[in-house]
């Protein structure tokens, strides 16, 4: 967001989350903070405490990639998470101070069409701040989260349907969020997702819980389990398809494993004509 240190953040975040004997230190005594001091950290990555204040403060914005590298590995980074260091570092150096206005998002061209030649396969054209942008009706009978216009992470943490929907929510709501970070990087300045975060900040608390703890993790292949109050227990395989020549669009697609009780619940829930209509929800 314009006028913060998110790389400073993400740094304080991430240190007070490594338990000092994970990190190699002894852990004596009660400790007047969460994780690492910055001290320790500053001696495990092997640079200056005064240098590593500066980073948090926002006083020094220009790391170097061994500094970010030494960083990532005494915090215990993966590399998805590493990557987003090295991005808000880029980030935090920009001359005009952060990222420009986004437009308004709008489906890639021909997106719909495609979605909804592929019979029986639910699947959603998603945008970059997890707008619903496109999608076919399998996708909307499956839940209505997936319905254009709906906002994804919106649905997960304020939409009581989205809870009963899933029966692992806490992993899809931590995912949700993890996947948010990784797709917003460092820009943080888009307003449209400012007021998403500050708006499910206000609203939920295991929202703001799960995005101060700065965790990325992109959108890939994994299996998806939901109970849906028509069709009963689905098991699908999600895949995450980047769409060229746009800005961050990706179609996510549902399949099912041939000649099990999710493919006979889904062939019911995705049939044509009545069928259908008599599984989806208002």
């Amino acid at each position: 967001m314009p006028g913060t240190n998110a790389l400073g953040s993400f740094l304080k975040a991430r240190r007070a989350l490594v338990r000092p004997e994970d990190a190699g230190l002894p852990a004596l005594g009660r400790r007047r903070v969460a994780g690492l001091r910055r001290d320790e950290l500053a001696a495990l990555a092997g640079v200056s405490l005064a240098y590593l204040t500066r980073l948090e403060q926002g006083r020094d914005r220009n790391p170097s990639e061994q500094v970010l590298d030494a960083l990532g590995a005494a915090l215990r980074l993966d590399a998805d998470l590493t990557a987003h260091l090295h991005a808000l570092a880029r980030d935090a150096s920009r001359p005009n101070g952060g990222p420009a206005r986004r437009a308004r998002e709008r489906p890639a061209p021909g997106a719909g069409s495609l979605l909804d030649a592929w019979v029986g396969i639910p699947a959603y054209l998603r945008g970059r701040r997890f707008d619903v942008l496109a999608a076919n009706a399998p996708a909307m009978a499956l839940a209505p989260m997936y319905r254009p216009g709906r906002n994804l992470v919106r649905d997960v943490f304020l939409d009581p349907y989205a809870r009963a929907l899933f029966p692992q929510w806490d992993a899809v709501a931590a995912d949700s969020v993890a996947a948010l970070r990784a797709v917003a990087g460092a820009d943080l300045g888009d307003p449209a997702l400012r007021e998403l975060v500050e708006e499910l900040s206000a609203a939920s608390e295991d929202f703001r819980r799960l995005w101060e703890r700065h965790d990325v993790r992109p959108t890939r292949y994994e299996t998806k389990e939901f109970a849906h109050p028509v069709a009963g227990p689905l098991v699908l395989r999600r895949h995450s398809l980047t769409v060229a020549g746009t800005d961050g669009q990706v179609v996510i697609a549902y399949q099912v494993e041939p000649g099990t009780p999710s493919a006979a619940a889904l062939a019911r829930l995705t049939a044509p004509g009545p069928d259908r209509d008599a599984t989806r929800l208002p």
